[in-house]
């Protein structure tokens, strides 16, 4: 599958994005769940279907790209049926996690998902309450495409399928010269009231990574992979920077819900500047909901960005389905259509792409970090809402 025209030109244009290349509801019972088992191994004999359910959260480009990839994977394994849970962004996918969690200790289970799609703080807090499984390129071939430093750093326990960056989104028919570097932005949030907007952090993972990279600004590198409690100590100056500009800000300090709350302020020429996922600026671009006069830039040192993970439920009884699905997943065929549909990375190493592939990332290296925090990103949240929001 050949990518749009226009998606990589406007793609190429962002300076210095990285290439890091990575970088339902309903209870069950134990009884239920071994019926299902039961269910499941007479369907196999009979020559019918396994099924498993996948459960996964984000914006209406992410459902798409299921959409997508679930009919080319059934068409080459008719003996299995992925049957989606689409959680739409910003609706709350901690209760997901809350009831495979809640099976887990209730013993029943894997309270009916077997397979899920979050993002790091999700993977760091299943891998310390052990409800995920290892993987392996012995079950999952495909694995080894996957760069070994990312694995390694989620220890095995998801898989990185896709990247995207965060970057600033300008007006460029209002700026001409955006900031290139984090210290050079807060001078212009201070120069230009309430002409830059950051969305509220627990809503979206573009404030999420303004937050995190303003509160992590003059912290040891390291420390964007060090999940200890000893690192909230270093914060306090990030947070009075927080504060400092949050007058200067969109509304003297009103922060929009969601990753599209901001991109509508910016679509609406209520706002100039915003951090903003790459692969959302894109596809608007690409459909028009965005003008052209809308542009993007990383500046130095990069916002973090990096994948979105797949994770299996170590209580899921369809662990032999779901490899072979994440198999398809990683494959190149399967991460075009990802590249494709999100206007974003792959998530395995671009060597194993296509040589056309591979051409069009040309030049687009260095960039966004990959921050690896764990619990500590829910803590920023809850000190952004009483230090920040409550102002």
């Amino acid at each position: 599958m050949r990518l749009k025209k226009k998606s990589w030109l406007t793609l190429l244009s962002v300076a210095g994005v990285s290439m890091s290349l990575l970088a339902g509801c309903g209870n069950g019972s134990s009884g239920e769940n071994a019926t299902a088992a039961a269910e499941g191994s007479g369907a196999a004999a009979s020559g019918e279907p396994t099924s498993f359910n996948f459960y996964f959260t984000g914006s209406q480009n992410v459902k798409d790209l299921w959409d997508s990839l679930e009919p080319m994977f059934e068409e080459q394994h008719p003996e299995i049926d992925v049957k989606m849970v689409y959680i739409p962004s910003g609706t709350g996918a901690e209760p997901t996690y809350d009831r495979i969690m809640a099976a887990k200790q209730a013993g029943k289970g894997s309270g009916g998902i077997d397979l899920y799609e979050d993002s790091i703080t999700t993977v760091a807090q299943g891998t310390k309450d052990g409800v995920w499984t290892q993987l392996s390129d012995s079950d999952i071939p495909n694995l080894s495409k996957v760069d070994a430093n990312v694995m390694k750093d989620v220890d095995n326990y998801a898989i990185p399928y896709r990247s995207s960056a965060v970057v600033l989104a300008y007006d460029s028919s209002k700026i001409s010269n955006p900031p290139t570097m984090l210290d050079e932005l807060i001078d212009w949030i201070k120069a230009n009231p309430e002409q830059f907007a950051y969305n509220d952090p627990s809503t979206g993972g573009s404030g999420s990574s303004f937050v995190q990279t303003i509160v992590y600004k003059d912290l040891p590198e390291e420390d964007i992979h060090n999940s200890d409690p000893s690192v909230m100590e270093k914060w306090e100056a990030g947070f009075n920077t927080l504060k400092e500009i949050g007058p200067f800000t969109y509304g003297e300090g009103i922060y929009p819900k969601k990753n599209q709350g901001t991109l509508d302020l910016l679509m609406n020429g209520e706002v100039s500047l915003i951090p903003a996922w790459s692969d959302m600026v894109l596809q608007q671009l690409n459909e028009g909901l965005l003008p052209d006069s809308i542009k993007m830039q990383q500046i130095t040192p990069g916002f973090n960005g990096g994948p979105t993970y797949l994770m299996v439920n170590q209580e899921s009884d369809k662990k032999e389905a779901v490899n072979t699905f994440l198999d398809f997943v990683l494959s190149p065929e399967a991460q075009a259509v990802v590249v494709d549909k999100m206007n974003g990375f792959p998530g395995i190493e671009l060597s194993n792409m296509s040589q056309d592939m591979q051409d069009k990332f040309a030049g687009v290296s260095e960039g966004f970090r990959t921050f690896n925090i764990g619990d500590l990103g829910t803590e920023i949240n809850k000190r952004w809402q009483s230090d920040v929001a409550a102002q």
